[in-house]
């Protein structure tokens, strides 16, 4: 932190707590979404378990799962435990046995609502309930307490998925910073929508995370979170196209492929970089930040 940056007059710090609020999801989406997910566990439980629950054999994982969702909603998804006796039937077949795996969920879900839109997608089956899309991934229990799920692509496979350690990552870094770790994530998450910046929100998170366990001013307030995203944008461009994250729980690389998104990158940082500089009301540094968060950033 320099000494201008702890010095200086900071009129513009409060409209963070106002765009972190018009970002939130709200009740009514609240419980829209937890009808929707609610209503697509409970008819898997039903004809996988004969049990007609809303909770059993699964868990939210992705941004409902740990908490890190924002306005406009987007995909609530879904991890469902099948048995392992569907296992054992399906290992007997031939040719892409995840394909067929997603197929067979589509259609148990596809005869409860025969009007829905639905579609096997890669790892997870989508349901379109108007402003929500549940996204199904189907998935085996193993001893290590990890999962199997389906990925179809290349002629179809079993990927290992750890969603427990991916939250617990989150949670620590959370508690460590004060709150700020998902205070970033969504924020980051508007960024990506507003500029249409073609990175995945979970490769957003790992950065997140990677960043703040080495910042300094990680526990600030919200007052100082115009230089924390300044930094973070910074942090962002010494990523290279051969640097990567690794996935909590399964150890797995992701390369990041920052020649994709190094340029929305680099606009954001120049304007952070020019509303951090500015120290008066005046010179309305909030059409800086609504460059990079739209209209829920306010101007004054």
């Amino acid at each position: 932190m320099t000494e201008s940056d702890a010095t200086s007059v900071r009129p513009h710090a409060r409209p963070f707590d106002t765009l972190l609020a018009n970002i939130a999801l709200t009740s009514d989406q609240l419980v829209d979404g937890g009808r929707s997910h609610g209503n697509v566990r409970s008819t898997l439980n039903r004809n996988y378990y004969g049990v007609n629950s809303e909770t059993a054999n699964s868990t939210l994982v992705g941004a409902w799962g740990k908490d890190t969702t924002v306005r406009p909603p987007r995909n609530i998804d879904v991890l469902f435990i099948l048995p392992y006796t569907m296992y054992r039937r399906f290992e007997k077949r031939l040719g892409n046995k995840q394909a067929q795996v997603l197929l067979e969920v589509k259609d148990v879900l596809q005869r409860t609502y025969p009007t829905t839109t639905m579609r096997a997608d890669g790892q997870a089956v989508v349901v379109s309930f108007g402003s929500n899309a549940v996204e199904v991934v189907p998935a085996f229990l193993l001893e290590s307490t990890q999962y199997w799920i389906c990925d179809t692509n290349r002629g179809g496979t079993f990927k290992t998925t750890d969603p427990a350690a991916e939250t617990a990552a989150v949670d620590a870094s959370d508690v460590t910073t004060g709150g700020n770790t998902r205070n970033l994530i969504r924020m980051m998450k508007t960024w990506q929508r507003v500029c249409a910046v073609p990175i995945k929100s979970f490769i957003l998170e790992l950065l997140v995370i990677q960043f703040l366990n080495s910042y300094e001013d990680k526990s600030n307030s919200s007052e100082h979170y115009d230089r924390m995203i300044r930094d973070y944008f910074a942090f962002l461009l010494t990523k290279s196209a051969r640097s990567y994250v690794v996935v909590p729980g399964t150890g797995e690389l992701i390369w990041l492929n920052s020649g994709e998104w190094n340029s929305r990158a680099e606009t954001a940082h120049a304007q952070a970089v020019t509303a951090c500089e500015s120290k008066s009301e005046q010179d309305n540094t909030g059409r800086e930040w609504q460059k990079m968060f739209g209209d829920d950033m306010p101007i004054g």
